[in-house]
């Protein structure tokens, strides 16, 4: 089973570009985040005719919003909101195997990392200290669970192109990959594609628009994660961030990260 987790940046902008992704990497679950559409007007024809039976989205016209894409059926999802305000950042799909998928979209946070004066910053704090209080108390299904999406943190020193040079930049602050590392605790989550890319090596999975030539400059930063709980760690067999991606035609400037599970999980 491969679970795969992007930002598409507009689900309907990049409709093309969807298809192509699912023809390349053939996901069995596919977890979207800034869908950018009303639920009335999200694409459930094309996304069935890519092979997705079973759908669940949530979103909002022009900004945010999550998806849970499907060829495995889903028993039951629920939509859940942090940070005081109901944007579509977080739903929770449970297969019908009784694994959990919980497809997270974290807020930017803006430019300055600063709660007082910036409050992008703060509801960005709110947000995770919100959704950390609730994993705490959450008891994970025998079936294990899942985390996946735009986290809009990179924690470790190799998850940005100059760690000395962003520490001070958001994404990359040390009060941010604390609470990241709260949340991490909660449930004990093994952050599964660094166990196949090594913490010393560079990883990436988001290219900013503004560089002129993103790959030649390489300025990176690994935003988008997969997290399992430590039931499911055996069972992952395979990790990438597909950086070719961000060279397609109506690139996002977020790449897809996939994990595959041998028999088991679903």
């Amino acid at each position: 089973m491969r679970i795969a987790t992007w930002n598409i940046n507009s689900i309907r902008h990049r409709l093309a570009l969807l298809r192509r992704v699912v023809r390349a990497l053939d996901p069995d679950v596919l977890c979207l985040q800034e869908t950018k559409v009303e639920d009335g007007l999200f694409p459930e024809a094309a996304c069935r005719a890519m092979g997705f039976d079973h759908l669940v989205f949530h979103g909002q016209k022009a900004y945010h919003g999550v998806a849970v894409l499907s060829r495995i059926p889903i028993a039951a999802h629920e939509i859940l909101s942090w940070g005081g305000n109901s944007d579509a950042r977080h739903v929770m799909a449970t297969l019908d195997t009784g694994l959990e998928i919980h497809n997270v979209y974290v807020p930017a946070g803006g430019d300055v990392p600063d709660p007082e004066t910036n409050p992008k910053f703060a509801h960005k704090l709110r947000f995770l200290e919100e959704i950390t209080a609730w994993f705490a108390e959450r008891t994970v299904p025998t079936a294990g669970a899942v985390l996946v999406g735009d986290l809009n943190i990179a924690p470790l020193e190799h998850d940005v192109w100059s760690h000395k040079q962003l520490l001070d930049v958001v994404s990359h602050t040390s009060v941010e990959v604390a609470k990241l590392g709260r949340l991490q605790r909660t449930q004990a989550w093994v952050d599964a594609v660094r166990r196949f890319v090594p913490a010393d090596r560079k990883l990436y999975s988001w290219w900013s628009y503004r560089a002129r030539d993103w790959a030649a400059s390489d300025r990176g930063r690994r935003l988008d994660h997969v997290w399992v709980t430590p039931t499911l760690t055996s069972a992952v067999v395979a990790a990438a961030a597909e950086r070719r991606v961000r060279g397609w035609t109506r690139a996002s400037d977020h790449v897809p990260v996939w994990v595959d599970f041998a028999p088991g999980p679903a």
